[in-house]
């Protein structure tokens, strides 16, 4: 059986031990790939967007309302719960993507005061070619694990993230 490769953060980690033996510092085997994987993410992820025109808030916003299903719209403060971000960094960002032409702003028709924020025919195009783009970067990136560890993989970071998740 091949040797497991040894990583940037097995090193960091050997440091760490070396310098601090008293620390355990074995979540550091973990959470430092997370968190090494995740910035490895956010650039891809914002090559895969900038390749059609989008910030990776953009393409958040508008698939939210994709996900939403037809009509394709939301009320500011769904869209608010969805992205974790505050109520006046979306209007912003709504505002930004009604100038762009890719959503519309108009009145709830169940609630007067209240407003619906919707996916255009051009804001929809765009998120679906860059969703399909994503899938093909990251099934590329998957596909280095079996289809049974994937499911593990799953599986545990599930576990680890749902208590952060109502």
């Amino acid at each position: 059986m091949p040797a497991t490769p040894t990583d940037d953060v097995d090193r960091i980690v050997d440091a760490w031990r070396r310098e601090r033996p008293d620390l355990d510092v074995a979540p550091l085997h973990i959470l430092s790939r997370v968190s090494r994987l995740a910035r490895h993410l956010d650039l891809d992820r914002g090559s895969a967007f900038a390749e059609h025109g989008l910030e990776g808030w953009e393409f958040d916003v508008l698939s939210a309302l994709r996900r939403a299903g037809e009509p394709y719209e939301l009320s500011p403060g769904q869209l608010v719960a969805q992205t974790l971000v505050t109520s006046g960094t979306m209007t912003n960002r709504v505002d930004r993507l009604a100038a762009r032409g890719l959503v519309s702003r108009g009145p709830d028709p169940h609630d007067r005061r209240g407003v619906k924020v919707t996916l255009t025919v051009q804001g929809r195009s765009i998120v679906d070619s860059a969703m399909a783009d994503l899938l093909v970067r990251e099934r590329l990136l998957l596909d280095r694990l079996p289809r049974s560890e994937q499911d593990h993989l799953t599986e545990f970071l599930r576990r680890l993230l749902s208590p952060f998740e109502g």
